[in-house]
């Protein structure tokens, strides 16, 4: 993709973006465009998670496995998944703090604090993925798969 056609995407989000939500980015007199950023913001990394989810499992990953040889799929999937934690986590601290923006503890119902519990816990699963699981699994697979030495891939 040249810089045109990101230009042009961007653009043509922004303009949607004023289309539909128009006092969330341009603002409104009445103070009420920070309660409906954060909504945007919470529906956008929520939905975002979601679908970045379901598409690493079901398409993504059956597609991969299915096409590419065991040492291969391995390998990409050791550089992807650093990646895709860290948009995951990512989208979930920006869902954790638009949800506990909206709802302020103090306020908020007995259904609302779990909602926001559960958030946590994802954010906390999702980094634990990132930060403990993920490097000991890619160093496991090195370790495993793959001899350095003689640079022979080893197929189980």
């Amino acid at each position: 993709m040249g810089w045109a056609t990101r230009f042009l995407a961007a653009v043509c989000f922004f303009a949607a973006g004023v289309l539909f939500v128009p006092e969330a980015i341009l603002g409104s007199p009445s103070g009420a465009g920070a309660l409906t950023a954060a909504k945007l913001a919470h529906l956008l990394s929520f939905a975002t998670s979601w679908g970045a989810a379901l598409w690493a499992t079901f398409i993504g990953g059956i597609i991969m496995f299915k096409n590419l040889p065991r040492h291969m799929f391995g390998n990409l999937q050791s550089k992807m998944f650093p990646a895709y934690f860290t948009l995951i986590s990512a989208c979930a601290a920006i869902s954790v703090a638009a949800f506990a923006y909206l709802h302020p503890w103090k306020t908020a119902s007995t259904v609302e604090r779990y909602q926001l519990g559960f958030l946590l816990s994802a954010l906390g699963c999702n980094l634990s993925n990132l930060l403990v699981f993920t490097p000991m699994t890619i160093e496991l697979f090195l370790k495993c798969f793959l001899n350095r030495s003689s640079s022979i891939v080893f197929t189980i």
